[in-house]
């Protein structure tokens, strides 16, 4: 969280997978209850409804905006950023992202969701917000978890954002972005899981819990027998091999650019890929992409000040 004239600058990047807060990380899956749950944990207080966050996983959507989910998740994002600093009131300016060739058309109509309530009150886990809204910029997705590094970049480069469920693709030359040369691809990590879920059911015939793979993609490895590790890591490999033939597709050559890696597909690429480390940098912080949303932001107010 970023302040300027006691505002307090949110970025928040609103994965399929999870979201993220400069400081926060929470799976995106929102679950509604007619009455308080019987089970403490991630819920939120929204207008007489009850919502536990982060049980279940979003089902993929291209209009961000086709229901309350994203809306919803946006109050806990702003709850948990402003817990971390013990804050419950708060004028708040929202900075946010789309993919890369959809935010064009879609971000006034992202932007007045997200703002079509200018003061809210409600509680997370236990606790009241007040918020004010005062203003929310939006940016395309990828692009700022690499801009603090932009001074390090020269002549060619493409970026990678691979997201639970997009890769967006950006050239940057002589550290300016692109804008004619960029790409969304519907590949991200989510198509990896269902390519390791059906290989152990069409290999074994049993279903597999989605957060076993989750550990193998996360870690390389997880504590299950081998023959299954086996099934998911052959998974993962193709779909990193699919990952680097994609950005082929787009003219990527590593002999000629480097290539940066960001959003939580880098640890597939990490632990599943064949590249060249001193050509290939892969950007750990799941949370970068919200921090560039703030210090984009932040330096866009201050300007205008």
């Amino acid at each position: 969280m970023k302040e300027l004239n006691n505002i307090k600058i949110i970025g928040i990047d609103h994965g399929y997978g999870n979201i993220k807060t400069a400081s926060t990380l929470t799976k995106s899956g929102v679950t509604a209850y007619e009455t308080e749950p019987i089970f403490s944990g991630n819920i939120l207080e929204y207008e007489g409804g009850y919502y536990r966050i982060g049980e279940c996983q979003k089902e993929f959507v291209s209009d961000k905006v086709s229901d309350d989910d994203y809306y919803l998740l946006t109050l806990m994002a702003i709850a948990r950023e402003l817990n971390v600093y013990g804050i419950r009131e708060a004028d708040v300016h929202l900075a946010a992202g789309l993919p890369l060739t959809w935010i064009r058309r879609q971000r006034e109509e992202f932007r007045n969701y997200l703002l079509k309530n200018r003061e809210v009150t409600y509680r997370f886990n236990g606790k009241e917000y007040r918020i004010r809204l005062i203003g929310c910029s939006l940016y395309p997705q990828g692009y700022p978890a690499i801009v603090s590094r932009l001074k390090d970049f020269k002549g060619t480069n493409l970026l990678a954002d691979i997201g639970n469920g997009t890769m967006n693709i950006l050239y940057i030359n002589n550290k300016k972005a692109v804008e004619s040369r960029c790409w969304t691809e519907k590949f991200g990590v989510n198509q990896c899981m269902i390519a390791a879920r059906n290989a152990v059911m069409d290999n074994f015939g049993i279903k597999i819990e989605e957060a076993t793979i989750e550990q193998v993609f996360r870690y390389g490895s997880a504590d299950i027998r081998k023959p299954y590790l086996d099934c998911i890591t052959s998974a993962a490999r193709q779909y990193v091999a699919d990952i680097f033939a994609t950005l082929r597709k787009y003219e990527y050559n590593p002999d000629l650019m480097r290539l940066y890696i960001v959003g939580g597909g880098g640890c597939l690429i990490r632990h599943f890929g064949q590249y060249d480390e001193n050509r290939v940098t892969l950007v750990d912080d799941i949370c970068a992409t919200a921090k560039g949303y703030e210090y984009l932001a932040f330096s866009s107010l201050r300007r205008k000040e």
